[in-house]
């Protein structure tokens, strides 16, 4: 036995999970979050004002604005696809039709981490321990199984559920960086035909990466590849490709690219987090976004240390790494933190042929309380949002939610009850006697996280809109504009919530200073700059009308009506 292979797998570890129930698995997942909700604030909202405004012709289509103010993330190929969504698919609502590519980008990253670990998992490297007399995984069922095992490990983990349903640039760039990894992972192989079909798929998602604002993702990640890539084909005897060339050409070029296009920014405030509360709160989130990938990725790096130079691990290494830094030196911790979820699930697949039973019946048991656990919370809630009992969670609502009128609706009910029907049923299968499978201990995992996820997006959808969307407050703002008024001023408002009026309060919005805005009779002021409101509009023609607030005072706008001036 090989010190170097600690995995040891038979053949009857790796039967297949079935095809239906990984594609019914995937669809649950992808889904809910893309279907009947409203756009949620702040950036998801931002984003698709955005993008409505350039399929009208309102904003260039390179650099995609709102209101005439360059988008709050940078990057234009996200903008131009749900655009260009938006126009071909004219019999959708916008806010659903835009939600079409990010839908096929998230199946996107699903299928891109299932390939990159399927032909990590063929290296002669990651192979299983062969027995003295057979029994032995066969070398495609164990990719295969593995590949199984490294999808339930990214549906599994925590941080992906929300921002992997947002209209935003985060979501183009996931996919575009599991779409890297898949390639290298395809080139990895000591094969010499069909490669440029990876080379040519490295170049768009690199391409992608640089067009939505992350070219030193790009460059960084695809260098370290490239560079992983061409070791291993030495160290395995087999000449480096043709191929990899292209590679480096291509990287070229999307460095070019980067550099002359103004559009596109290189990091310029990127710094460590200042103090030990920013290094405590990027730590709690390493722990929880990531659960429960990156456990099994440190097993994984312990069981595989000695060939941390091979593909299987070495490329997913590389590649969570990038992603880890560069969440630790941006502001936004989390958003980056999600490109690291890939190469985190294809490195946790690899630590499921080395745990031991006890292991992965804690891992079962721990999965089958916290989900089980999460889903009656929400059962519960939902339960007393409808009937008013029990009191307690009843009453938390109605002050968390104050103006929340719950509805009944069987078509948010039933994928809730078919769910959770499909749940006590897997969990019955798993704790019964069953042949061992090497994806088994993932099951559970990735189903509670579906499970919970899909009943938050039904049961707790009409809630969720209510507290995360501004569509309230865009709905009453548009019933105190006056008949007949052609537009609606706005003064110091943030583009998710000019975003919102525009498309959920139906109002034709101009920001004050504008010449053409003489004719607004209604103005909508952020409280934030009130105090110098009279350097821009002349306040002697308006008076206060309202203040609309959202819920709990905390955040709230002014309403003032035109009563004097050029007003027609």
């Amino acid at each position: 036995m090989s010190l170097a292979t600690p995995a040891i797998v038979t053949q009857s570890a790796v039967r297949r999970l079935p095809r239906l129930a990984l594609l019914l698995l995937g669809l649950a997942y992808v889904l809910p979050g893309f279907l009947g909700r409203e756009p949620w604030k702040n950036l998801d909202v931002a984003a698709f004002g955005a993008m409505m405004e350039m399929a009208r012709g309102s904003s260039g289509w390179w650099q995609p604005q709102v209101l005439g103010q360059p988008a709050e993330m940078v990057g234009p190929l996200p903008y131009w696809l749900g655009a260009l969504a938006i126009r071909f698919l004219p019999f959708l609502p916008p806010d659903l039709a835009v939600r079409v590519p990010f839908g096929m980008m998230l199946a996107l990253t699903l299928v891109c981490t299932w390939y990159a670990t399927y032909h990590l998992a063929r290296q002669a490297s990651a192979q299983p321990v062969a027995f003295a007399f057979g029994g032995e995984a066969d070398p495609i069922d164990y990719a295969r199984a593995m590949a199984d095992a490294a999808l339930l490990a990214l549906v599994a983990c925590l941080g992906l559920a929300q921002m992997s349903h947002e209209t935003t640039p985060d979501l183009a760039r996931l996919a575009m960086v599991s779409a890297v990894l898949m390639a290298a992972t395809r080139m990895a192989l000591p094969l010499t035909r069909h490669q440029w079909k990876a080379v040519a798929l490295w170049g768009a998602a690199t391409l992608g990466l640089v067009l939505s604002g992350a070219p030193w993702i790009a460059l960084a990640l695809g260098t370290g590849l490239l560079l992983l890539v061409w070791t291993s084909r030495s160290a395995q005897g087999a000449a480096a490709p043709q191929e990899l060339s292209w590679v480096v050409g291509l990287l070229a070029l999307a460095a070019l690219l980067a550099s002359i296009t103004e559009q596109i920014h290189w990091p310029q405030a990127l710094s460590l987090p200042a103090s030990m509360a920013d290094w405590k709160r990027w730590g709690k989130l390493l722990v929880w976004f990531t659960w429960p990938a990156w456990p099994l990725a440190l097993w994984t790096l312990w069981r595989w240390r000695h060939q941390l130079r091979s593909p299987h691990v070495a490329l997913p290494l590389w590649a969570a790494l990038v992603s880890v830094v560069n969440s630790a030196i941006n502001p936004d911790f989390d958003r980056s933190l999600l490109l690291a979820l890939p190469a985190m699930a294809v490195l946790a697949a690899f630590a499921l042929p080395t745990l031991r039973r006890s292991v992965s019946a804690l891992i079962d048991w721990f999965t089958l309380v916290f989900f089980s656990g999460c889903a009656l919370v929400i059962w519960v809630i939902w339960l007393a949002m409808q009937t008013g009992v029990p009191a307690k969670p009843a009453a938390n609502v109605a002050k968390l939610a104050p103006g929340f009128n719950p509805e009944f609706s069987w078509l948010l009910l039933l994928p809730a009850l078919l769910a959770t029907i499909a749940w006590g049923w897997l969990v019955a299968w798993r704790v019964g006697r069953h042949r061992q499978a090497i994806w088994k201990s993932l099951v559970l995992p990735a189903a509670g996280a579906t499970l919970c996820w899909l009943l938050l997006m039904t049961l707790w959808l009409p809630l969720l809109d209510y507290g995360r969307s501004y569509g309230p407050v865009a709905r009453r703002i548009a019933t105190l504009v006056p008949p007949g008024s052609p537009c609606v001023l706005v003064d110091g408002l943030g583009q998710a919530q000019i975003a919102s009026l525009q498309f959920q309060g139906g109002l034709s919005l101009r920001r004050t200073g504008d010449g053409a805005a003489d004719g607004c009779r209604i103005m909508v002021v952020n409280p934030d700059t009130q105090p110098t409101l009279d350097e821009r509009v002349a306040l002697t023609e308006w008076a206060y009308k309202a203040t609309v607030r959202r819920l709990n005072d905390r955040e709230r706008l002014l309403i003032y009506q035109r009563v004097g001036g050029p007003a027609r």
